[in-house]
């Protein structure tokens, strides 16, 4: 068989194939389809000495293998929705603690802080608002802060990281403060993204006021939708208080840079400027909503009494109607009988007979008309 694989073949058969035509050459397989590049979750890594950026790199490898030649100075890496081989990734280089690798991978957290030795885990809320639908979008962040590295893993469109990114980077001052001044400067565009927010809010508001009075036919679906809405916005606003308050409290403990606590004051400020905001939003909207049922009610009532009256006026007619064919009907009865043309009948031979019918007929109808007059009926 070995032979045989490995001979030369004969004459007749090379002229067979130098005869074939190339469209009866059939290939020995299909081309092969290119696999695809898997996706890359890196949106910005660089690195940071002293305020200035040094470098900035595509992908993890790169990043940590700078970061490590570099002492003293600091990684920034931005992540959008990655997986699981890259955070896993980075819990090496960085020591990350398990529990917050897993809540980065699942999403979906409520705003709080950890502290797993020297590392910060921070999850934020952000939030835009989408008027022509009247929902709020909320997106989350997850934010690693290190003695020299802050790694940002984004679920969602906002915020927009590359802006604080580019603001920071302006300021080499602010930047030089470490990985701190990055946390801070990310709360800041966290918290300064809900102005819009409460404006849009405020806005419907104003808009669903006018349509209760109005008399809009959907407005209570409207302030319910709306209402669930604030709602949902003061479940990120308010953890979030929590996260500045144990901040600060971190900040005196570990001897924060002044200027930093400065910042966060000011972050807190806004927090709960737009915290209050909320809770009016929610009196507002139940203050509505209670008017809305009230002025329904007003509708509906007046809706019964002007039945009511109308039946009334239909009743009377009713009345009027019966009494005119009570009064008719008498002296159609008597017509009626003497009609019958039957040869003995009483009165048929008296000369006043047919005087006396007509004269009776009579005072039954003004009688009956005495009656339903007393009682209004006419």
């Amino acid at each position: 068989m070995a032979t045989f694989l490995t001979s030369r073949p004969s004459r007749p058969l090379l002229g067979a194939l130098r005869q074939r035509r190339p469209a009866d050459v059939v290939p020995d397989a299909a081309p092969r389809a290119a696999v695809p590049e898997p996706r890359s979750a890196v949106v910005a890594a660089a690195i940071y000495d002293d305020g200035v950026r040094t470098a900035r790199y595509d992908n993890l490898a790169e990043t940590f293998s700078a970061l490590r030649s570099r002492p003293g100075g600091m990684a920034w890496i931005g992540l959008e929705r990655p997986e699981e081989t890259e955070l896993t990734s980075l819990a090496r280089e960085f020591d990350l603690h398990p529990l917050a690798i897993e809540d980065a991978i699942q999403a979906h957290q409520r705003p709080k802080i950890e502290r797993y030795g020297d590392t910060l885990f921070v999850v934020l809320r952000a939030a835009r608002y989408l008027d022509d639908v009247e929902e709020v979008e909320f997106g989350e962040l997850h934010v690693f802060v290190g003695p020299d590295f802050v790694v940002t893993v984004r679920h969602g469109a906002s915020p927009d990281l590359a802006a604080v990114r580019a603001r920071l980077e302006s300021d080499r001052e602010m930047l030089a403060r470490g990985p701190e001044a990055v946390l801070y400067a990310i709360l800041d565009s966290v918290v300064d993204g809900y102005a819009p927010v409460v404006a849009g809010l405020d806005h419907d508001i104003d808009e669903i006021e006018s349509d209760v009075w109005g008399g809009a036919p959907d407005v209570s679906r409207r302030i319910y939708e709306l209402s669930r809405e604030v709602i949902d916005f003061q479940r990120a606003v308010r953890p979030e208080q929590k996260v500045c308050a144990s901040l600060a409290k971190g900040a005196d403990k570990y001897d924060v840079d002044e200027e930093l606590r400065a910042y966060l004051r000011d972050v807190a400020d806004h927090l709960t400027e737009v915290a209050d905001r909320i809770e009016v939003f929610r009196a507002a909207l139940r203050d509505i909503l209670t008017v809305a049922a009230t002025l329904v009610a007003q509708r509906q009532n007046e809706e019964m009494k002007h039945l009511s009256e109308v039946s009334i006026r239909q009743g009377e007619e009713v009345k009027k109607i019966s009494g005119w064919a009570a009064i008719l009907f008498a002296p159609t009865l008597v017509g009626t009988v003497y009609g019958m043309n039957f040869d003995v009948m009483p009165e048929l031979g008296w000369a006043y007979g047919y005087p006396a019918a007509l004269v009776g007929m009579l005072a039954v109808s003004v009688g009956l008309f005495g009656v339903f007059r007393w009682k209004r009926w006419i």
